[in-house]
């Protein structure tokens, strides 16, 4: 877990106490004002409470020209950023004809599949051509073509499972699969750190949910053996089943999974393992196929694997792979498949391509080179960062590398600061993450070039010394130099 500075911390809380002050100061005024205004719905209770809306109004739009920024090209390397102006104190933003061409630090553009492909690209728009942008149609009606039953098989021998579903929305996948797998009388034990799909999707399905500390085997090994003794709530019978949740790389820290370690705790207590694959499939092991392949643990031991289209692949939607009674039964009880509109034939087509590339399957070795390169520009800007002494969290390998803040007035110095020197960069705060772990998040691809990290580098350090983000003292530039020749020798 992250150990806060404790004059950091300090800092933190009093920043936000004073925004939280003078917000209520400025909401205490406008009920005076409006109370004055007469009102078109007299009667109604107003749609958005002032409790709720309160952080929306009140932080988030000073500095929401940090999110949302609009693009004008494709998510590559560089893309070009619609300038935008707001008139009303950053309540409103509008647009310009002004574009800025940037470097790209926030897309999942993982392996580089999100621009136009030599292989991919040109097998997209002929299924355009062939199928059209829409099934218009829920797969068991008219929505499933030849490109979705041989999308499906590719997954599955990609992630070597027997058998996939696919869905078109990656959120979806896990939101609306957990309610399927498990209801009333099962227990969901979930990282504290799982994402806001997972989340849902456990509240959605009525199973009692219960929390480990982030990423610790010990402590899943310690809520699972007391969860199975006490059994259900009340009535203390014996649980239905049991599904320990986890992801592969956990979006927002970075961090691999200890998947070795949960997999032999499950196996021990006889639950079974769901392995959330969105930002680790397709980006990390020798041949992209995910954390399974990186640390080692045969995909038989992981009962059910979810992953999405839209980081590794260039694409959209998710999947589900496991056996084939699984999958069977989720095609039979799903809402996503049985409801929701199927994946677009060209976003299916796109799938297909990529994982062909991934594979060597084009006829030759740019997805070994793709893997190689992402691997190594993580691992390159991730030490070149904690050199120069910014706290970073996460593991090697993963191409998620978080930049601590912490204070909520260096949120959108950092972010503004970055983007007048043309590169972009995502900022996250709560209520993505806790209150006081405010953090840039970047994402690197294969497709940037050394020279791009490096300028991404430059312009990082300059900004991180203007605004004050270096928690650490910096590695001394002769160290550095004699660390580079002894790689060399």
């Amino acid at each position: 877990m992250i150990t806060i500075p404790y004059l950091t911390a300090l800092t933190t809380y009093f920043s936000y106490g004073l925004l939280f002050a003078f917000g209520q100061l400025r909401d205490f005024f406008r009920k005076i004002f409006d109370w004055c205004r007469a009102s078109n719905l007299q009667g109604y209770a107003p749609i958005c409470l002032g409790l709720e809306d309160f952080y929306t109004r009140r932080l988030y739009l000073r500095i929401q020209d940090c999110f949302g920024r609009p693009i004008a090209s494709a998510p590559d390397a560089w893309f070009d950023v619609v300038e935008r102006y707001s008139n009303d104190n950053n309540k409103t933003l509008k647009r310009t004809t002004k574009k800025s061409r940037c470097l790209n630090l926030g897309s999942y553009n993982y392996l580089g599949f999100a621009a136009s492909d030599e292989y991919c690209t040109p097998r997209a728009i002929e299924s355009l051509k062939r199928f059209s942008p829409s099934t218009c149609s829920a797969r068991v009606d008219g929505g499933t073509t030849t490109l979705h039953t041989e999308l499906e098989e590719c997954v599955a021998n990609f992630v070597q499972k027997p058998a996939a579903i696919v869905f078109g929305m990656g959120y979806v996948t896990n939101s609306a699969i957990l309610p399927v797998l498990i209801g009333k009388g099962g227990l969901i034990i979930s990282d504290s750190l799982n994402h806001n799909s997972i989340v849902n999707g456990a509240r959605g399905s009525g199973a009692t949910i219960r929390v480990f500390q982030h990423n610790t085997p010990s402590h899943l090994e310690k809520v699972l053996r007391e969860q199975i003794a006490d059994g259900q709530p009340r009535t203390h019978r014996p649980w239905k089943k049991i599904i320990v949740v986890v992801e592969g790389i956990y979006s927002m820290e970075g961090e691999l999974c200890k998947l070795p370690e949960i997999v032999a705790i499950c196996k021990k207590y006889k639950a079974y393992v769901y392995l959330d694959e969105a930002h680790s499939i397709g980006a990390v092991g020798k041949s992209g196929r995910g954390v399974c392949e990186l640390l080692g643990v045969d995909t038989a031991d992981v009962d059910i694997m979810m992953g999405t289209f839209t980081k590794s692949f260039g694409s959209c939607g998710g999947y589900i792979a496991g056996s084939k009674e699984l999958i069977q039964y989720l095609k039979y009880a799903c809402p996503a498949h049985l409801y929701a509109t199927s994946i677009s034939p060209p976003a299916a087509q796109q799938i297909i391509s990529s994982i062909k590339v991934i594979l060597g399957e084009d006829g030759t070795s740019r997805g070994a080179q793709k893997l190689a390169r992402i691997r190594e520009n993580s691992n390159f800007f991730r030490s070149e960062l904690q050199k120069m002494g910014f706290e970073v969290l996460g593991d090697n390998d993963s191409p998620v590398m978080p930049i601590m803040l912490y204070n909520p007035a260096k949120i959108p110095a950092f972010s503004r600061e970055c983007l007048k020197q043309n590169v972009a960069v995502v900022t996250v705060a709560f209520p993505a993450t806790p209150l006081l772990l405010a953090r840039a998040r970047i994402c690197i691809s294969a497709s940037h070039t050394k020279e791009d990290l490096v300028k991404a580098l430059e312009v990082i350090s300059r900004v991180g010394d203007l605004v004050g983000i270096k928690y650490f003292p910096a590695e001394p530039k002769k160290q550095q130099q004699e660390k580079g020749m002894i790689k060399v020798d």
